[in-house]
């Protein structure tokens, strides 16, 4: 009797009807193939490294690795990738392990890249290098050389002991994936990078600085565009200052020392410094203006506000309504995410008298990928020629240029 039951119970079992749920494919929408490729390439390749154990220390064959996928007749879709592609991961599991170094995690590199299309960004964009930052502008994509895979291959494993030993905290660039994508048969190469300005606070004035005066000033192009890449003769010109107190400029002078420090001892120049301003009484003057604005159409729409995503969740996102995002005040930042940033010492002393504009810096060092090579020699030669041995030309030696750079820098905080 008791098998019977057990019979009827397992048939019963066997003919109840099951729901099953298709799997949503991801799509990635963007407004160009190489930018979907990207997208789908990253996924794929997060995807993979969640299923390789994380091991106990990188061997030098990892610094040699990649990983590579050829893709034919992709879902038979045009209308969201191309049919036919490559995408190829260099150095996988160091990348990985600098990611961990630099408090990010795969799942948050991997929704930044993938959950909404990259934004593109006419900053610093030169020579062809395109750029551009994440839909949550937590990391910018930048199209690099051949020569400058070359180079990160050369200097990738002293970087990357230099970010062990200094334990992630560092001015220099944090290199977070480099990628090969080969579209109709064309090669383009990008790295990754955490952004050096803030995912929510505005930059009103931008400057590359390299410690040198020689045409050293932005083009009237330049200045005409909204947020032009300022120079050091134009920051100098404007009496501009980085004031950020004498226990904040110690502990940032230290670091940019030290970073500065290893790039002469990798022969590493041309890099500079990025400065993004970030005017609180501007920013709360702005936001005021769109507070306005906002209760003039909330009034003309008979009250009905529209419902506003929260911060770095794209407005189709499913989980929208539930992500709230924290309130922070004029001139706050988190400083988990916004690594680079450092208040004027009047936010931090608000009770000055004579207190400077209310200011939040974002510095960092950027372009690191140039060696001073034969070619390099040569323009140095070329300029001493035509400047004087003494001119304070941009293509010095390494020594030189770190030496010039560290005192402009020194000059110019307070």
């Amino acid at each position: 009797m008791a098998a019977n039951c057990t019979t009827t119970s397992a048939s019963k079992t066997k003919t109840k009807k099951k729901h099953f749920v298709a799997q949503k494919v991801k799509l990635f929408r963007a407004s160009e193939p190489l930018l979907s490729v990207l997208m789908w390439g990253i996924n794929h390749t997060i995807n993979e490294l969640s299923h390789v154990q994380i091991p106990v220390m990188l061997m030098p064959d990892d610094f040699k690795a990649y990983s590579k996928i050829k893709v034919d007749n992709h879902l038979f879709n045009k209308e969201n990738l191309p049919s036919r592609f490559k995408f190829k991961e260099y150095c996988p599991m160091v990348f990985r392990n600098l990611r961990e170094r630099f408090s990010i995690d795969d799942q948050d590199y991997q929704n930044s890249v993938t959950r909404s299309a990259p934004i593109h960004s006419d900053s610093h964009n030169r020579m062809g290098v395109r750029f551009l930052t994440t839909y949550d502008k937590r990391f910018v994509i930048k199209t690099i050389s051949s020569e400058d895979v070359a180079e990160m291959h050369s200097v990738l494993k002293k970087y990357h002991q230099y970010i062990v030993e200094c334990h992630g905290n560092t001015l220099l660039p944090q290199f977070l994936g480099m990628y090969r994508l080969t579209v109709d048969g064309v090669e383009t190469y990008m790295t990754v990078t955490r952004n050096v300005f803030s995912h929510r606070l505005n930059v009103h004035r931008k400057y590359d600085l390299k410690g040198s005066t020689v045409s050293r000033e932005a083009s009237g192009k330049e200045k005409a565009k909204e947020l032009p890449t300022l120079k050091d003769n134009d920051f100098l010109n404007e009496g501009q200052r980085i004031q950020i107190g004498d226990e904040n400029k110690k502990m940032f002078l230290d670091k940019l020392k030290r970073d500065v420090e290893f790039l002469a001892q990798m022969k590493i120049m041309d890099y500079s410094l990025l400065v993004g301003i970030h005017d609180v009484d501007r920013a709360e003057q702005e936001e005021m203006e769109v507070e306005e604005k906002g209760d003039d159409e909330e009034s003309e729409n008979d009250g009905m506000g529209a419902l506003v995503g929260s911060y770095g969740t794209p407005p189709d996102s499913p989980g929208n309504m539930l992500n709230f995002p924290r309130i922070f005040g004029p001139g706050e930042f988190d400083p988990t995410v916004d690594v680079y940033a450092i208040k004027s010492y009047d936010l931090t002393l608000p009770n000055l008298t004579d207190a400077p504009k209310k200011e939040v810096y974002f510095m960092a060092i950027i372009d690191i990928l140039t060696h001073y090579d034969a070619k390099k020699k040569a323009a140095h030669a070329a300029k001493t020629v035509k400047h004087g041995a003494g001119a304070e030309i941009s293509t010095v030696n390494p020594e030189q240029y770190s030496k010039r750079f560290l005192e402009f820098m020194m000059n110019i905080i307070t």
